[in-house]
């Protein structure tokens, strides 16, 4: 029984063990994602910046606890930490958060799975039992020891079932807001097709008539733009006939857009405006790695 006992023991502890590095190492994961958003352009976002940085440095700290430590406490705080950063999502997506709506892109997506499989590894690492310390059988009535087995057995079934049972819901919910993110709130396109010649950090870039940065998107065309549906929520593009104002003197022009609507270009690069630009003489946008490809701002030459 001795024997038996050890490596029962054993295989729990290395069972926990692989648990809590697989939850930890995704939850890091999580972490490098959020990361990567805020460097290039959620850090511009009032509110929600500093929440993308908060994410970053909470789930840095657990993973490390969950990683150094063998405590329950640091696998479940990393479980439902996971399950906050998710639930985060499902809010900013669904109604919005802090007056930003999220949409829909391939980063928020595999931050979703990646945060439901560490919320499901995390939670197990923390209520899986160590058989250490229990008395043998025999050293208890049959009976008693029997329905005290049997509680055991039961009770652990049930809280797996419902770490199962949190970790499906949390996938379907997450299919149900990405389906409903394919079809965001149309973004108010921007129609200020005057442009204009505008020194920024001493770089002269394309403007519209109210002073915002113009940019184009690498993987456009002359005849054709990639950024459609939720893209453009976050970079409206720039719609009606341009004209030349001050200090422009490339080539303008048209193309057609999949919804039919017309968008001016320039130098033929379809042009768009950036939602992170809370103003004029901003140009947050500039060499971003967002929906697809990267976004530069549209330089004029001197």
């Amino acid at each position: 029984m001795g024997v038996g006992k050890h490596r029962r023991r054993k295989a729990v502890r290395w069972l926990r063990l692989r648990l809590r590095v697989a939850g930890a190492l995704l939850l890091a994961v999580s972490a490098c994602i959020h990361l990567y958003l805020y460097l290039t352009g959620y850090r511009t976002i009032p509110t929600i910046g500093w929440l993308f940085l908060l994410q970053v440095i909470v789930a840095t700290v657990l993973t490390v606890a969950a990683l150094v430590t063998h405590s329950r406490l640091a696998a479940a705080a990393s479980a439902g930490f996971a399950l906050s950063t998710l639930t985060a999502y499902f809010v900013a997506v669904w109604i919005g958060l802090f007056g930003f709506k999220e949409v829909r892109t391939r980063a928020g997506i595999a931050a979703g799975l990646i945060e439901v499989a560490a919320f499901a590894l995390l939670a197990l690492a923390a209520i899986t039992v160590d058989p250490a310390g229990q008395p043998e059988r025999a050293a208890r009535p049959a009976g008693r020891g029997a329905r005290l087995l049997a509680g055991t057995q039961a009770a652990v079934a049930m809280v797996v079932g419902t770490v199962g049972a949190v970790s499906v819901a949390a996938l379907v919910l997450l299919g149900f807001v990405v389906a409903n993110a394919e079809s965001p709130p149309a973004a108010a396109a921007s129609t200020e097709a005057t442009l204009k010649a505008t020194t920024i950090s001493g770089v002269t870039v394309l403007t519209n008539a109210r002073g915002f940065t113009l940019y184009y998107f690498a993987p456009d065309t002359p005849a054709a733009s990639k950024c459609t549906a939720s893209c453009t929520a976050y970079w409206p593009p720039v719609t009606g006939a341009p004209k030349a104002g001050p200090g422009v003197a490339g080539r303008l022009g048209t193309i057609t857009r999949p919804d039919g609507s017309v968008q001016a270009t320039y130098d033929g690069h379809p042009l768009y405006t950036y939602v992170g630009d809370r103003g004029p003489g901003q140009a947050s946008g500039n060499k971003l790695d967002l929906n697809g490809g990267f976004w530069y701002e549209v330089q004029v030459a001197g």
